[in-house]
């Protein structure tokens, strides 16, 4: 009598840049139109599926049957990091921390592994990095170090291991593409090394009730890398922005399962870490001249803060038939729009005009409310008129050149009235800069 033998699995092709998944090799990618970046993925043994592991097993719970009063959640002693995450950290959840080199990933959490290690032991797992270096940086901060372990480590083998003996308040993995699992064969980095360590540590954290923190790197166009793969398995995704020459940092959330999106934290780099901003208003329009030509200030909201930010644009005479259209922490599309609102309703001459706009420090706004704002400093800086000091400009612009309400507009109008002292709402009629 034959035997029917066990058809073997069959491997697959992943793209190393969105995770997209093909049953073929494929040149261009459909989901991210990258060249080139499909690699095979081999098959993961069935025996080393996430949740495979002795004595993990799990019993389904009734609901009913569970309280539903909130855990009290884990401080981080960073109040801005905190209030990101919605209020502290929750038991067993799994963050993932982004922003591009050097931007300061490691040294923040490294700040927040210190402040969790309270009475209760903290691990930091390096794979790119030694103790003595982490030690070095942790002198250069001011922290103390204690009851905060150090393992240069890259198999999750051994970190689970080792965590499991230490039982830590919190892990904190640096970086989630240094470090791989026995559970797939491929290198470090690749797509199912990052989709296989992020299942594992998921089901860890799950299963023991620690907070797990990751670092991820970002790709060329600034997403996490791997963001299909990571950031549908994470509960929180956090992405560190900033100038490479400012001192200021903002963290943002977006993606929180506990918490609301679109928060921001905001820090400045000094050599003692990452320090909270307490006035972000203040520090945002401290260095703006009064009475600044081609300048305006704007009540932005950012999740549940309203912040001040300065708008600046800046025309110029082209000498090109295309005018340039050039936006720094501004949409683009949102400046060829006001332009052309501005050119046909206004019948400013910006057809012959490059026209540069910029956010200072480093912040991006991305809500419509910033229309008026933007329209102000380009008309300010076409007329060669300055703005007063005192003006804060808040309004979407529509193509008809008419002027809608914000949203939780007394809120901003508060942060004003706090970080101003006092202020005058712009109208909706911008050749007031006339």
């Amino acid at each position: 009598m034959a035997t029917v033998s066990s058809r073997p699995a069959r491997t697959t092709f992943a793209c190393s840049e969105c995770g997209q998944e093909s049953l073929k090799w494929l040149g261009r990618c459909p989901g991210c139109a990258a060249w080139n970046t499909f690699v095979e993925v081999l098959p993961v043994p069935r025996s080393a599926a996430p949740g495979r592991r002795e004595g993990t097993r799990t019993q389904p719970v009734e609901l009913a049957s569970l309280s539903g009063a909130d855990e009290p959640r884990l401080p981080s002693g960073l109040p801005e990091f905190d209030r990101v995450l919605g209020g502290g950290i929750v038991a067993g959840s799994l963050v993932l921390v982004g922003g591009d080199p050097g931007i300061g990933k490691s040294t923040l959490l490294l700040q927040v592994a210190a402040g969790i290690a309270n009475g209760r032991p903290t691990l930091y797992v390096s794979g790119e990095e030694s103790a003595a270096q982490l030690k070095l940086r942790c002198e250069r901060l001011g922290l103390s170090g204690e009851g905060l372990f150090v393992l240069p480590e890259t198999n999750l083998e051994e970190v689970f291991r080792r965590a499991d003996s230490l039982a830590p308040a919190a892990l904190v993995v640096d970086s989630i593409q240094t470090v791989y699992t026995e559970a797939a064969a491929q290198a470090p980095g690749t797509v199912a090394q990052l989709r296989q360590s992020a299942l594992e540590l998921m089901r860890w954290g799950k299963t023991t009730g620690i907070p797990v923190f990751i670092i991820g790197h970002v790709t060329k166009d600034g997403d996490i890398a791997g963001p299909r793969l990571l950031e549908h398995i994470v509960d929180v995704v956090l992405y560190l922005e900033g100038e490479r020459f400012s001192s200021y940092r903002l963290l943002r959330g977006v993606k929180n399962r506990f918490g609301s999106v679109d928060e921001i934290g905001v820090f400045e780099m000094t050599g003692e870490g990452m320090q909270a901003v307490e006035n972000p208003s203040q520090a945002f329009i401290a260095e703006r001249a009064r009475d600044a030509v081609g300048s305006a200030i704007v009540a932005t909201l950012e999740g549940s803060r309203p912040m001040l930010v300065e708008v600046q644009a800046l025309t110029s005479p082209t000498v090109t038939p295309a005018p340039r259209r050039t936006a720094n922490g501004l949409d683009v599309n949102r400046l060829i729009l006001i332009s052309a609102v501005l050119s046909r309703r206004l019948s400013l001459p910006l057809a012959s005009q490059d026209i540069i706009a910029s956010v200072v420090g480093g912040l991006r706004v991305r809500e419509p409310a910033a229309d008026l704002g933007l329209a102000l400093a380009i008309v300010s800086s076409q007329r060669d008129k300055p703005i007063t000091g005192d003006i804060i400009a808040l309004g979407e612009i529509g193509l008809s050149g008419e002027l809608r309400s914000v949203s939780q507009l007394e809120r901003r109008l508060a942060e004003a009235e706090r970080a101003v002292g006092h202020h005058r709402h712009a109208g909706a009629d911008p050749s007031r800069c006339r």
